[in-house]
């Protein structure tokens, strides 16, 4: 009678916390955005010359690491309209708080970033806000590219892949394999079918795309240009991409970033309190 008690207690927290789950769902989704902006227009917000600190060409199948501090953001042009560029990135200050992608889902509600979502760390604190971008297609979901999907996509797993190259990034700043989770992929327009499995939409992603990420702390960040694994290229054929780095005008009190969600804004008020403190 006693088993009979505690099954019936532990099936009762069970749906006790699902119904509270399910409660913080249907109010996260209720006072989401239900109006951000549209896309940033492809030929605007030209970044002034003065602003910019660091430019660079980054070949198709290759990565680049460097530093963007708070303040600056980095701009993702996607000129060739290849079907995806990978990102991982760390605190500068403290390299176990990395970018975590089923926290910045599970805090938004939503796997879809776009201008005004924020990419939030393992620490619940915003590392990038997206503050422009022309496509809305980006993918925190299925991953990046690595050898075994190479070999099986393209028949070769020589091929450059994300994973070697966020590894590579990785071992520059000192880190290693440990130290890396899943990434982030810019210019994927993932979606799920309705047999339930995730594919690439074509002819969404164009030359001339682009994102701006804004620094929220002083970070660490490893890109590679290699195309994401549901892309529908039958060749390994990646095209350039161009990485600028600038600064910007400082957020105001009503920056969409840091207002478009609750959750978002406590985010930021964490962020606050943590900057202070250090």
């Amino acid at each position: 009678m006693q088993e009979n008690d505690g099954h019936d207690d532990k099936a009762a927290q069970i749906a006790e916390r699902r119904k509270r789950y399910l409660e913080l769902k249907a109010a996260g989704q209720t006072a989401g955005p239900k109006t951000l902006p549209p896309p940033t227009p492809r030929d605007a917000a030209a970044i002034d010359p003065s602003a910019v600190r660091e430019r660079a060409t980054l070949p198709g199948g290759w990565y680049w690491a460097g530093k963007v501090m708070r303040g600056e953001a980095l701009r993702v042009l996607n000129a060739s309209g290849t079907p995806g560029v990978s990102l991982f990135f760390w605190s500068a200050a403290d390299t176990s708080e990395r970018y975590n992608s089923a926290d910045t889902i599970k805090v938004q509600w939503t796997s879809e970033l776009r201008k005004g979502r924020v990419l939030f760390s393992d620490m619940g604190r915003p590392l990038f806000s997206i503050v422009e971008d022309t496509s809305g297609a980006h993918d925190t979901v299925v991953g990046g590219s690595t050898p075994i999907s190479n070999a099986m996509k393209y028949g070769d797993d020589g091929l450059r892949s994300t994973r070697e190259n966020i590894l590579l990034c990785a071992s520059k700043f000192g880190l290693g394999a440990r130290d890396v989770a899943p990434v982030l992929t810019l210019f994927a327009p993932v979606f799920h079918g309705e047999d339930g499995r995730m594919a690439f939409k074509p002819d969404v992603v164009q030359p001339g795309d682009f994102v701006d990420l804004r620094a929220e702390m002083d970070l660490l960040v490893a890109v590679s240009n290699c195309p994401h694994p549901l892309a529908p290229d039958e060749v390994f054929n990646p095209g350039e991409v161009e990485l600028i780095v600038h600064v910007l005008p400082p957020a105001g009190a009503d920056d969409l970033c840091r207002t478009a969600t609750a959750e978002a804004a406590r985010g930021f008020e964490n962020l606050d309190r943590h900057l202070r403190s250090v």
